[in-house]
């Protein structure tokens, strides 16, 4: 979730720095001279707090942008979206990244902004963080509104900044950044998204299962399915360790409905954030209950569906539920051991007083327009992500979709082949005009 998009994202652009040995130095910022005239000046926009860059050359602001609830109906009033500006020159590059959650609101550069030597903005996801009316209509919470979002962004910014743009997002911002892509098309001069799913069919999860039972050897296959079993059937000793610890961190279970079912969505997803995220080694059949309790926690992430944490994810969950769409994962060599048939629905973390219903238009049309008219976009995918198994495949001109050999969820330009890095480079190059030289 957004661990990924902040951490991993941000962090690979520091292993990028070889990849570019001409044009990425940025220049020196351009001091403190009408920097925050110029910002203070734009409409909508106020400075909230500006901060140590740590980078060289760079000035590190927090903005607020107020936007409009609705785009297509002034009367619905506005939110205040938060922003983050790392400012080296108006002369360089611009990179928009598009978070799909909350803003880490750290100066982090992303992979593609180290590589240019750009400037980055780093956009807050409406209904995430502190960027939500103060009383939400979930209505509003759609991909076109979000995409309009990040349009008014790029077209208040680019007064101050007006080179060459490149939308950049990992996993679920990947997504957002596609998104925005399909509504406004000539926003950016290209877009790099990492690990994004493109779920067309919700009904349809074959890919996924597909991907499940092939992936790695058979023998972690037939491991990992043995650890979910033992798991299940030591559901007692396991639930009542999750019980203690949600009580101990002050949190419970009143969204997803029990630590029972939390339990249970846990073991599902264990199987698919195995391989998501190259998980540790798993527990054999000699495992006490203190190494599947510690497997599971560290696996399938067991903090996520208390409501400490489901809270801060219920517009996640809802977009999955309304829009995205979520996928299944295989179940029969478990279904004699569960309880919950919908445990992995997005409607299970979604508070029952907010009311969904699922646009099954929504993804076909995303889908659509990137096979037809998806031009400049380079998708970076693992080769061993189940969250790609669905995958977009653009099909307009100067774009592609590379694999990082062996690749999870966390992928870089910097680990693809020496050939495919060669070419995202080169990409990157072509669409800012900045020359670029991959080694």
């Amino acid at each position: 979730m957004r661990d990924w998009t902040r951490r991993r994202l941000l962090l690979t652009a520091a292993s990028a720095t070889g990849l570019a040995a001409a044009g990425t130095a940025p220049a020196h910022g351009e001091g403190p001279d009408g920097l925050v005239e110029r910002l203070t000046a734009l409409p909508g926009l106020r400075i909230v707090a500006e901060r140590p860059a740590g980078h060289p050359g760079y000035r590190f602001f927090v903005l607020g942008l107020r936007q409009p609830v609705d785009h297509t109906d002034p009367a619905a009033g506005t939110f205040e979206q938060r922003l983050a500006l790392l400012h080296t020159s108006a002369g360089r590059p611009t990179v928009v990244y598009t978070s799909g959650y909350a803003a880490g609101l750290t100066p982090e550069r992303t992979e593609p902004t180290e590589l240019l030597g750009g400037n980055q903005v780093e956009v807050e996801h409406r209904f995430f963080g502190t960027s939500a009316p103060g009383t939400p209509d979930w209505r509003h919470l759609t991909i076109r509104q979000a995409a309009d979002d990040h349009h008014r962004v790029i077209r208040t910014l680019r007064r101050l900044l007006p080179g060459a743009w490149i939308s950049v997002g990992g996993s679920k911002g990947g997504m957002a950044s596609v998104y925005h892509r399909r509504f406004h098309p000539h926003d950016v001069d290209g877009t790099v998204a990492y690990s994004a799913p493109d779920n067309v069919d919700d009904q349809d999860d074959s890919a996924y299962h597909r991907f499940l039972e092939t992936v790695g050897t058979a023998a972690e296959r037939d491991a990992l399915k043995a650890a979910q079993r033992r798991c299940l059937l030591r559901r007692a000793d396991l639930v009542a360790r999750y019980t203690a610890w949600a009580a101990s961190a002050g949190t419970g279970f009143s969204i997803i409905g029990s630590a029972d079912q939390a339990f249970e969505t846990a073991v599902l997803r264990a199987s698919f954030m195995f391989w998501q995220n190259s998980g540790p080694a798993i527990p054999g059949p000699d495992a006490t209950t203190d190494e599947l309790y510690t497997w599971l926690w560290s696996t399938a992430a067991l903090p996520v569906y208390a409501d400490a944490t489901v809270r801060e994810y219920v517009p996640y969950f809802y977009q999955l539920g309304t829009q995205l769409g979520y996928l299944d994962v295989p179940v029969a060599h478990l279904a004699d051991l569960l309880r919950h048939p919908d445990a992995l629905a997005p409607r299970s973390f979604v508070p029952r007083d907010i009311p969904m219903r699922f646009d099954p238009d929504a993804m076909p049309d995303i889908d659509r327009w990137v096979r037809r008219h998806g031009h400049r976009m380079l998708f970076v995918n693992g080769e061993r992500d189940p969250a790609v198994a669905e995958h977009f495949r653009p099909g307009g001109r100067d774009s592609r979709t590379l694999w990082v050999p062996g690749g999870d969820h966390h992928v870089a330009i910097a680990r693809l082949s020496a050939a495919d890095r060669a070419a995202a480079v080169s990409a990157l190059a072509r669409w800012t005009g900045v020359p670029l030289t991959p080694r």
